[in-house]
């Protein structure tokens, strides 16, 4: 009796590349996403689904379909000095810019242990943060301002990093409404306090430059969570330092 050898995992691995020539990157990647029964919602992120060097590949497809935007809006880039590379520009731009949040994983943080059992309230911000809204691709200009209680159990993060977090949150196609619970569910995530508070003021140019253009509207949210949702005083003290801020 013959026995036929199982294929070595190299010889699998390489027949698996072999099949793959061809299939677009995004369609190898969607179907990974797939397969493991997640969300790649325009605010998910599919980093763990990205393997090295599809993230170029990606990028020159990506491209390639911007170019055919131009054309089908009658835009002549080939003898338009201004928009001849204009297709790699904007992938570019969403890729590793404006929507990397989607494509990338979390920032590194360093957590430390509570040894002073802090307790106090703690403000983080204004946070400078920068999306576009995944309705119409405008931009989203805002700040946000993030409040802490800390438990003696909690693990404390190095200042920056709650702007990393954040960024790491905003840098993808986004409703307000979801990326500030978002950014809550990371932090609650992260550093387990007694409270977690987050207010978001920011310009949405779907407003502004769009639609009824008003130049003046902004929108403003918050999420409160544990001792901020419970206690009213403590919730009081927060937004009070938040608006004197903002002032």
């Amino acid at each position: 009796m013959t026995v036929t050898p199982l294929p070595k995992p190299v010889a699998v691995a390489e027949a698996a590349k072999e099949d793959d020539v061809g299939v677009p990157v995004s369609q190898r990647i969607r179907e990974r996403v797939l397969a493991a029964r997640q969300r790649f919602h325009a605010n998910d992120n599919i980093a763990d689904f990205i393997e090295p060097g599809e993230l170029e590949a990606l990028l020159d497809e990506v491209a390639g379909k911007m170019s055919g935007v131009l054309d089908a809006l009658v835009i002549d880039t080939d003898s338009d000095h201004n928009t001849q590379d204009t297709a790699r520009r904007v992938a570019k731009m969403y890729l590793t810019e404006v929507f990397k949040g989607r494509y990338v994983r979390q920032p590194a943080v360093t957590e430390f242990p509570n040894v002073e059992h802090l307790n106090e309230l703690m403000i983080i911000g204004p946070i400078t943060v920068r999306s576009a809204c995944s309705h119409h691709f405008c931009p989203i200009l805002g700040r946000v301002w993030i409040g802490v209680m800390p438990n003696e159990h909690s693990n404390l993060i190095g200042l920056s990093k709650y702007a990393r977090l954040t960024e790491w949150i905003m840098s993808r196609p986004q409703i307000q409404e979801e990326a500030v619970t978002q950014v809550a569910d990371l932090l609650q995530d992260k550093m387990s306090p007694d409270g977690l508070a987050i207010v978001m003021e920011a310009d949405h140019f779907c407003m502004q430059w769009r639609g009824v253009r008003d130049l003046d509207s902004k929108m403003i949210n918050s999420v409160m969570r544990g001792s901020f949702l419970k206690d009213p005083n403590l919730r009081r003290e927060f937004l009070a330092l938040v608006n004197n801020k903002k002032s």
